[in-house]
């Protein structure tokens, strides 16, 4: 047995705290690190087998670690060995992660670059179930004076009132505007009311001063800006 499979045995072999300290982070399986972060199983299975549960639960064969997004403490708590404590530990790492994710993306993050503010803004909406709008006011820098979360829809549909958007517009004195929207089913494309929607807005904000800069839909790690494509 050359060393390279000498290696493999050993990973294999051993458990994932053992195989951790012995190869380092970036030689566990997404089971071994969620079995790490979990540290103890059930009186019945150890954790290694309550990880693949949870992964389970997530439809982790489909959707990878994303899938742990949707996955409620109610439903966690169903488990077998996962009490409130572990609940919310596994809670806590996956909106660390998206904190991560977002600190990250923050560096590039220009407002008249639509591609960097969907990438701020994608691991915060593209999970959500429902759709929700995000305004964006900046000011004469183009930088960001306030964030605000609009409405929240159904799956299918957001409610988004014109009126509304320039009333927060103007209490922050903002001088240009950017929306945001996610898309529940992972497809970006711009539905019909988006279109209606957004064009209404555009020439509200004309007539106001306050030009509309872009609309952009997040969809699943994907995204679509209106300036980009030429609506705007």
């Amino acid at each position: 047995m050359d060393r390279k499979d000498q290696k493999e045995t050993d990973q294999v072999r051993l458990r994932p705290y053992e195989k951790f300290m012995k190869f380092g982070a970036a030689s566990l399986t997404e089971s071994e690190l969620l079995a790490v972060i979990l540290r103890t199983g059930t009186r019945e299975e150890d954790v290694e087998a309550l990880a693949a549960h949870i992964l389970k639960l997530a439809d982790y064969d489909r959707l990878g670690l994303t899938g742990l997004h949707h996955v409620s403490m109610e439903r966690l708590l169903q488990l077998k060995g996962i009490g409130k404590v572990k609940a919310i530990q596994i809670k806590c790492v996956i909106e660390f992660c998206t904190r991560l994710a977002k600190s990250r993306a923050s560096r590039t993050l220009v407002f008249n670059r639509s591609g960097t503010v969907a990438a701020y803004y994608m691991e915060t909406l593209r999970h959500r179930s429902r759709e929700c709008v995000l305004l964006l006011m900046l000011d004469t820098k183009g930088q960001l004076i306030k964030e605000l979360e609009l409405s929240k829809g159904t799956v299918r549909s957001s409610l988004l009132s014109p009126r509304e958007v320039f009333l927060e517009a103007l209490k922050a004195e903002a001088v240009n505007i950017i929306l945001l929207h996610n898309h529940p089913s992972g497809d970006p494309s711009p539905s019909r009311e988006d279109m209606t929607v957004t064009e209404n807005i555009a020439k509200m904000g004309s007539m106001l001063d306050i030009p509309l800069l872009d609309h952009i839909i997040i969809g699943d790690n994907k995204y679509i800006s209106f300036k980009e494509q030429g609506y705007l």
